[in-house]
């Protein structure tokens, strides 16, 4: 029983020289994802407060669309639907990317964050205290320059405790990954399942695992949230 549980759960921490481990492979999934998603949604979120139609709309019909649906479907459309059309296959670049199943599921977590993203960084734009950009722009400051460096800056340390709610709920959707067979934590408990028959123990062991991956992101979230939002505490 003991040779079984070594061979079937190993994979969960330990690699063994060819493969990622569960671990790693759900925190690369997670980094490449978040870390894409928040590049593009600064942009976004500038353009979907923007008070022209022209810019604002299509990002909102963006965010409402990946929002709207779930994260499941637009993975199965990303990884099997689009390299369906054969149009797609046509192209060499794209027949490539889209035949990749990490390229699929990364691009299919990217989209899902960056809409919710984009959302929590606008409504931190919009929320911002009118006296704040009236007083950026008494000191010369207007276009990309009151964006770089008053508005956004104010607007992500404002969102910060918002944005980890998202990161948190990343890590947590990244468990769809199995469907593109990407072997993230929940594919070896499912495979070690499979093979062993011991389902509480395997779905157990996953689940400490992520336990443990969100209690060191929040950790890490607190500690930038007391050094970037200390000015919003008591002043005495």
């Amino acid at each position: 029983m003991i040779e079984l549980l070594q061979e079937y759960w190993r994979p969960f921490l330990y690699s063994d020289g060819y493969h990622m481990t569960g671990l790693a492979m759900t925190m690369w999934l997670l980094s490449a994802s978040i870390c894409i998603g928040f590049l593009v949604s600064i942009p976004l979120s500038i353009a979907w407060v923007s008070p022209k139609r022209y810019i604002r709309w299509p990002v909102r019909f963006y965010t409402y669309l990946f929002r709207g649906t779930p994260l499941y479907i637009q993975l199965l459309i990303c990884y099997t639907g689009i390299y369906s059309i054969a149009a797609v296959r046509a192209q060499p670049l794209l027949d490539s990317f889209f035949r990749d199943a990490m390229n699929c599921t990364i691009l299919a977590f990217a989209l899902n964050t960056c809409a919710y993203t984009t959302e929590i960084f606008a409504g931190a734009i919009r929320s911002m205290a009118h006296g704040e950009v009236e007083a950026a722009k008494a000191y010369g400051l207007s276009g990309w320059k009151l964006y770089a460096y008053v508005i956004m800056p104010s607007a992500l340390r404002r969102s910060l405790p918002y944005y980890s709610n998202e990161v948190i709920l990343m890590l947590h959707s990244t468990t769809v990954a199995f469907t593109a067979t990407i072997p993230d934590i929940l594919k070896i408990a499912r495979d070690a399942n499979s093979a062993t028959f011991l389902t509480f123990q395997s779905f157990g062991i996953a689940a400490i695992i992520y336990l443990c991956v969100t209690f060191t992101l929040v950790g890490l979230f607190r500690l930038a949230e007391r050094r970037w939002l200390a000015f919003l505490g008591p002043t005495h």
